[in-house]
């Protein structure tokens, strides 16, 4: 594309997102290409046109070239600078998972606007947190969102599939620092966005999952970064919470499941809530927790469990047998890009619509892995003319 195919404040848009991309003051970047710091400011609001070797210069300044800056179906936007805004955001395993989060959108939606594909959402409606009784709210908000969806009291047996093909979430499963759980963001080019860290149990990542789609109903237009134990502070970090566990383990289910499993008993043994836990897709801790909450056990409970011998995955095992489910995300979080982007940018090379030093850039991959990501993609099935057509 030539300069002429984008208007003066769409390319100033997209350089502003470079520079900040590439963490720079409109001050160090002027004086990187010699220009005045008030010429860069014009050419950022649309109010003088860049000239050719000016965008070439701050392309490469920013660490990218012309050609990602002009090409029209590219995304250009940068999450990292709005976590950064957060209190207490300095964090470097913060920053990478941010930048993470926010290569993996960008690909995903670029390849999307090639392939002409359109992502259907289906967001919650925003519920803004009220005064009074947060948890209450959140617990009447996580159940009318069930109703909507037409769960009613039915676990929910697989989190990411629900966001994603419920609500039209981008859910990203990577492996990232211990120390963090979760982030959840939301930009009006790609949508709703969660990273969760595929280093903790599958049933940890539901809890994050369902802990940030609370943001996304009462404060969508903030991003969130969820720490492994961070204490609830503010109202907002109590209404997620509390959405999350009300979501999970709904009051009503949990108490009739609770009946069902313990009939006759006068005791709440490692059995019932192991079984309980793996009904509902939680941990065995929150799921004490949870029943501690719902009165319908003694507080500190789970404390008594830890003090005696605790419910380990040893216990766990001998409970469920075969009923323990792979964790396929877990699994998946190894490969060098997410499925979904994987067979977009095989089938946007297999068409031709992008070369295969754009596709690497795009996917922050080496030519070599790459190559071996098209190799298993014409690997899994038949590519040719034989092969089955799609009804549209």
């Amino acid at each position: 594309m030539s300069l002429s195919d984008l208007s003066p404040s769409e390319i100033g848009e997209r350089l502003r997102i470079a520079r900040e991309s590439a963490n720079l003051t409109q001050d160090k970047a002027a004086s990187a290409v010699r220009i005045a710091r008030t010429t860069l400011v014009a050419i950022e609001q649309g109010r003088r046109p860049v000239r050719m070797d000016e965008l070439q210069q701050l392309a490469k300044t920013y660490g990218t070239n012309a050609n990602s800056l002009l090409r029209r179906e590219a995304v250009h936007m940068d999450l990292v600078p709005r976590f950064r805004k957060m209190p207490g955001a300095s964090d470097e395993s913060m920053q990478a998972a941010s930048k993470l989060l926010t290569d993996l959108a960008k690909a995903e939606v670029e390849l999307e606007n090639i392939l002409g594909i359109k992502r259907v959402v289906n967001y919650p409606p925003e519920r803004p947190i009220l005064p009074g009784n947060v948890a209450a709210q959140a617990e009447h908000d996580s159940q009318d969102l069930r109703q909507r969806l037409g769960l009613a009291l039915q676990p929910v047996q697989d989190v990411t599939a629900l966001l994603e093909l419920e609500m039209g979430i981008r859910v990203y499963v990577r492996k990232l620092d211990a120390r963090i759980s979760g982030l959840f963001a939301y930009d009006e080019k790609v949508g709703v966005c969660f990273l969760l860290n595929a280093n903790h149990p599958r049933e940890r990542r539901n809890q994050s999952a369902l802990h940030e789609l609370g943001h996304v109903v009462s404060t969508r237009g903030e991003p969130d970064v969820l720490h492994v134990d961070s204490p609830e502070r503010s109202p907002e970090e109590k209404y997620a919470n509390a959405f999350a566990r009300a979501f999970l383990t709904p009051r009503r289910a949990v108490i009739q499941k609770l009946n069902e499993l313990t009939a006759g008993a006068s005791r709440l043994t490692r059995r019932h809530v192991i079984e309980l836990a793996h009904i509902f897709g939680v941990s065995r801790e929150a799921m004490v927790r949870r029943l501690e909450e719902l009165e319908q056990t003694r507080p500190g409970t789970w404390d008594w469990f830890e003090a005696n011998g605790g419910i380990t995955d040893d216990h766990m095992r001998q409970t469920l047998g075969d009923r323990i489910l792979a964790d396929r995300e877990k699994e998946n979080a190894n490969r060098a890009t997410t499925i979904r982007l994987g067979n977009l940018a095989c089938e946007v090379w297999r068409r031709q619509l992008m070369t295969e030093s754009q596709l690497a850039r795009l996917l922050n991959l080496g030519r070599v892995e790459l190559r071996e990501l098209l190799t298993d993609f014409e690997a899994d099935g038949e590519t040719g003319d034989e092969a089955p057509v799609l009804l549209r």
